[in-house]
């Protein structure tokens, strides 16, 4: 159960303490894109999101994550001009490794920002990278995604339980 708790919690990708991430020699920071960077109804990222990666870029590789198929990632990969890895069929490995073999990273210089405790913190988790939660952004979610976030509620009510995730207690 501990490859589900996120070393990191925010409340957005405008909350993250990106200095921290600096400080902790992180190299690359990879996003996931449905909930977390765009709501599911977005076809094109925002003026807000745009200006956040151009910062970003200063410091980090920014990659685009995502189990969305390259249909759906290749407008924000354009258009935020990052690199993409699209259907990584997360929680699974492989596409996580072939991330740091491409990038030459090492699990501990990369962060995996995502709104999901089942894909996206798992698969960090599990592959020694750096894991940050946020909230999703909006409220309409796929089936696939309803799916998961049914077991998801099991696994906060464990964990608040537990003190050691409760939903909206933020913390680094």
């Amino acid at each position: 159960m501990d490859k589900f708790i996120p070393d990191m919690y925010y409340k957005s990708i405008y909350d993250i303490n990106y200095k921290k991430l600096l400080k902790m020699n992180i190299k690359c920071i990879a996003f996931d894109l449905d909930n977390t960077v765009a709501s599911y109804k977005e076809d094109v990222p925002s003026v807000e999101v745009k200006e956040l990666f151009n910062l970003l870029s200063d410091d980090f590789k920014i990659i685009l994550f995502s189990n969305a198929s390259k249909k759906r990632l290749t407008p924000f990969k354009e258009i935020l001009n990052v690199d993409s890895s699209y259907s990584t069929r997360k929680p699974l490995k492989k596409k996580y490794l072939k991330i740091m073999r491409i990038y030459r990273l090492k699990p501990e210089e990369i962060a995996f920002v995502g709104d999901q405790l089942i894909t996206d913190i798992y698969g960090a988790n599990n592959i020694g990278g750096i894991s940050i939660l946020v909230n999703p952004i909006g409220t309409y979610e796929p089936i696939t995604t309803k799916f998961n976030r049914f077991f998801e509620r099991f696994i906060y009510k464990k964990f608040s339980k537990k003190g050691v995730l409760k939903k909206g207690a933020y913390y680094e």
